[in-house]
C-alpha cells in the first residue's frame, strides 16, 4: 500500500501548469450599434465538449457586455500567428 501512496502524493504536488490549455475561438456581438468580433480565449486544462466550451465562453464575454454567437473551434495547440492577428485585441482578453 505504501508504494501506491508515494506516487500519488508526488502527482498531487506537481504544478498543474504542465497541463496544456484549451484555446477557444469564438464570435461575439454587441447591439445598438451592432458590433462583431472574433476572439480567442484560453481555458485551463483539456478541452471540454463544444457545449461546455460555449457556456464558459458565454459567461466570460458577457462580463464585457458581449453576447456569444458561436464557438468556431477548440484546440489544445496554441493559435497560429494569423489567428492571433485576426483576434487582435480579443486574443486572450476574456
Amino acid at each position: 500500500m505504501r508504494h501506491f501512496i508515494a506516487p500519488l502524493l508526488i502527482a498531487l504536488a506537481l504544478p498543474t501548469g504542465a497541463m496544456a490549455d484549451c484555446f477557444v475561438e469564438y464570435k461575439a456581438k454587441k447591439d445598438n450599434p451592432l458590433r462583431l468580433h472574433y476572439g480567442i480565449l484560453s481555458l485551463q486544462g483539456s478541452c471540454p465538449s463544444a457545449g461546455q466550451a460555449a457556456g464558459l465562453a458565454s459567461r466570460r464575454v458577457s462580463a464585457g457586455g458581449w453576447t456569444l454567437l458561436n464557438v468556431v473551434g477548440l484546440s489544445q495547440n496554441p493559435p497560429s500567428g494569423a489567428k492571433k492577428a485576426n483576434a487582435g485585441e480579443y486574443y486572450l482578453r476574456y
